[in-house]
C-alpha cells in the first residue's frame, strides 16, 4: 500500500507539473499589444533574418527553432553569416518568407509553415507595427505575433525585448542573466557620468556606411540614443527619424570632434571592413580610406585623428551594450579609458552566445 501511495503521489506531481508547464503565456509586447501563446514557442518566424543573432543569446541552437525568415542576414551578416552556416548546417534549409524589405514578405508562406509565433521588429526592414494587413492575416490564421525593438529606441526597448523573448521562448533564466549583465555595465557608465554633471559633451558624427550611398546617420533614436547617454552630442539629432542622411554642409558647419564609421565584414567591397574573421590591418586600411575622402577631410575630427569604427549590426541588436562601452571610451577617454569593448564581447561569447564573435568589432585609426 505504501508503494502504491508513492506511485500515486509521483503521478499526481507529474500531472500537475505538466498542467503548470502547459499554462498559457501572456505578454505585452513592445508596441503595447497583449499576446497569449499556449506554451513556449518551438517554431518561430523571424521578420528579419538578423534576429537570429538575438536568438543565439538565448537558445543553444537558434536555427532549430526558426521555421522561416527573411533573407536579409545573408546580405548584412558578411562573414558572420558564413560562420553561422558552418556551425548550423540546417540554416540553408530555413524557408524564406521574403527577401529583404516588408513588401517582399509573403503571409501565405508564413501561414503554410505553421509556426507557433512570429517575431517582428517594431520598426524594421521586415514587417513592422504598421504592417496592418500582415498582422490581420496572421492573427486570422491563429498565428500570434510579438513585436520587439533593438533599432528604433534601443535605449528604452532592448531589455524589455529580451525579457519578452525569454518568456515566449521559455528561456527566462537566460534572458534575466543577460539583463543583469547589461544593467551592470550600463549602471557603471551612468554612475560615472553622474559624478561629472558639467562635463563637456563633444560633438559626434557617425556614418553608417555598409555600402550605403550616401551613408546614413543616427537621429533621435537608434545609436544616437547611446551617443547622448555616454555624454556625447550627436549632431544627427536634427534628423526627423531614427536614422537619416545628413547634409555634408551641415556636418562641416558643426565641426564634430569625433568621427565614427560603421560597416560589416564583406571583403572586396567599398566601405568599412570590420567584424567576423576580419584582421586588424584590413579594418585599418579601410578606415584610413574612409578618413581620406575629400568629403570628410575638412572635419576637425579627421584632422585631429579622432577617427573610430564599429560593426554595423550593433545598431539593431542587444549586443549594443558593447557599442555603448566603445562610445563611452571614445567620447570621454579620461573617464572610460579602461573600458574594453572587445572584453564585453568576450564575456558575451563565454556566457551567452551560441555562435561566438571572432575578429575586429571596434577600431581606432592608427596614425
Amino acid at each position: 500500500m505504501h508503494t502504491k501511495l508513492k506511485i500515486i503521489a509521483v503521478l499526481l506531481s507529474v500531472f500537475f507539473g505538466l498542467r503548470l508547464y502547459a499554462q498559457p503565456i501572456t505578454v505585452t509586447d513592445i508596441v503595447g499589444r497583449e499576446v497569449t501563446i499556449p506554451q513556449p514557442a518551438k517554431r518561430v518566424i523571424l521578420g528579419e533574418g538578423r534576429q537570429l543573432i538575438t536568438l543565439a543569446l538565448l537558445v543553444p541552437d537558434p536555427v532549430a527553432i526558426t521555421a522561416g525568415w527573411t533573407g536579409d542576414f545573408s546580405k548584412s551578416g558578411g562573414l558572420l553569416y558564413e560562420d553561422y552556416r558552418k556551425q548550423f548546417p540546417m540554416l540553408d534549409k530555413i524557408p524564406l518568407i521574403g527577401t529583404s524589405g516588408k513588401e517582399t514578405v509573403s503571409t501565405e508562406q508564413i501561414i503554410s509553415l505553421k509556426p507557433d509565433l512570429a517575431i517582428f521588429g517594431a520598426g524594421s526592414h521586415g514587417p513592422d507595427a504598421k504592417s496592418a494587413d500582415v498582422i490581420r492575416q496572421l492573427e486570422a490564421a491563429g498565428i500570434p505575433i510579438v513585436f520587439i525593438d533593438f533599432r528604433l529606441h534601443p535605449f528604452k526597448n532592448t531589455l524589455p525585448s529580451m525579457q519578452l523573448l525569454g518568456k515566449v521562448l521559455g528561456r527566462e533564466a537566460q534572458a534575466n542573466a543577460y539583463v543583469e549583465f547589461y544593467n551592470r555595465r550600463m549602471n557603471h557608465i551612468r554612475g560615472t557620468l553622474a559624478k561629472h554633471p558639467d562635463i563637456k559633451r563633444p560633438k559626434v558624427y557617425m556614418e553608417m556606411i555598409r555600402g550605403a550611398v550616401p551613408p546614413g546617420s543616427p537621429g533621435k533614436g537608434n545609436l544616437g540614443e547611446f551617443i547622448e547617454f555616454v555624454g556625447g552630442n550627436n549632431i544627427g539629432t536634427i534628423l526627423p527619424g531614427e536614422v537619416g542622411t545628413l547634409n555634408m554642409e551641415y556636418v562641416i558647419s558643426e565641426q564634430p570632434d569625433i568621427y565614427i564609421a560603421t560597416g560589416i565584414a564583406t571583403l572586396g567591397e567599398e566601405g568599412l571592413v570590420i567584424g567576423q574573421n576580419v584582421f586588424t590591418y584590413q579594418t585599418q586600411e579601410s578606415l584610413a580610406k574612409l578618413a581620406g575622402r575629400a568629403v570628410v577631410s575638412p572635419l576637425n575630427a579627421i584632422k585631429e585623428n579622432k577617427v573610430y569604427a564599429m560593426w554595423h549590426l550593433f545598431y539593431d541588436s542587444p549586443l549594443n551594450i558593447a557599442a555603448v562601452e566603445a562610445l563611452a571610451k571614445w567620447t570621454h577617454p579620461d573617464l572610460f579609458g579602461k573600458l574594453r569593448p572587445h572584453g564585453v564581447l568576450k564575456e558575451i561569447n563565454e556566457r551567452f552566445l551560441a555562435m561566438p564573435l571572432k575578429g575586429v568589432y571596434f577600431a581606432e585609426l592608427k596614425p
